[in-house]
């Protein structure tokens, strides 16, 4: 894309978008101009229909990753080349909410003790203890952890929001003997990347190194120790709204999903068979 890569990631930019969405967006929309290998703007809605059907239909793309694509293909025709008619009668795709994957209590000790790298270790344990999601975790500076109020600011969350959650006694051992061992200066997990911190791929594998090594079956993401954070608190006892802030959501709704894969949550819920008279049996015939 040259010049234009160049353009759209200035936009990008001056929109505040993330790092990693910017990373995103920059890499379809380039798959999506090497698809026709022509300029995006000798392409009409009909080229980017078809390209939008080839992803479902051919490379069966997930709809994280279809609505990824499509957004960055819209980003790129409205905002970077100015030609928002050509992308503005694309339906964009319902949300498909399914529910959170989460790990059993004994699964999460389990992996995190599989890690062999004391770095990821401590990163996966982190954002297990806190509730962050892998971003987050990676771009940790060592200033942000306040033993004195007992809190994590997590900088640039999801949105461009700063918020500050729970530094439980135990993390901040598990950080102080690391700091002890590796003593890292600014970034929290330092790393021989661009941006001198942990990226979020070596932690995918770390993770899933972990999974293989703990014997713990199943599709899981290191999100999911964000998704295990919340669950296992709302298990204990915690309120919604307190969970709401920690993760850093919007919306309660988005909180709310925590309840339907919470068994204590379900457990407490009684049933009104229950309260149906008590000669009433389902195995009894009708008189």
């Amino acid at each position: 894309m040259g010049q234009l890569h160049d353009r759209m990631e200035q936009d990008l930019k001056l929109k505040n978008v993330s790092p990693a969405t910017r990373k995103i967006y920059l890499l379809y929309a380039r798959k999506f101009v090497a698809h026709y290998r022509r300029p995006p703007t000798e392409l009409g809605e009909r080229e980017i229909r078809l390209y939008l059907l080839h992803l479902i239909e051919v490379e069966a793309v997930s709809h994280g990753t279809y609505r990824q694509c499509l957004a960055a293909i819209k980003f790129l025709y409205t905002v970077t080349l100015g030609q928002e008619w050509r992308v503005k009668r694309l339906p964009f795709p319902r949300h498909s909410r399914r529910l959170p994957v989460t790990l059993r209590l004994d699964q999460v000790a389990a992996v995190l003790a599989a890690i062999t790298k004391l770095k990821y270790r401590v990163l996966l344990t982190t954002m297990y203890a806190a509730g962050l999601r892998i971003s987050e975790a990676c771009r940790l500076r060592v200033e942000d952890i306040d033993s004195q109020r007992m809190v994590l600011r997590v900088r640039d969350g999801k949105g461009g929001k700063d918020r500050y959650t729970l530094l439980p006694q135990r993390l901040l051992e598990v950080l102080r003997q690391y700091w002890q061992i590796d003593k890292p200066r600014g970034w929290l997990f330092p790393s021989r990347t661009r941006e001198g911190h942990a990226s979020p791929s070596s932690v995918w594998i770390a993770f899933k190194l972990a999974l293989g090594q703990a014997g713990v079956a199943g599709n899981f993401t290191p999100h999911a120790l964000r998704h295990s954070f919340a669950t296992h608190l709302l298990d204990a006892g915690t309120e919604l709204v307190v969970i709401q802030a920690l993760l850093g959501h919007r919306r309660l709704k988005t909180t709310a999903v925590y309840a339907q894969v919470s068994l204590n949550t379900i457990r407490r819920a009684v049933s009104p068979l229950e309260h149906l008279p008590p000669r009433w049996n389902a195995l009894k015939r009708p008189l």
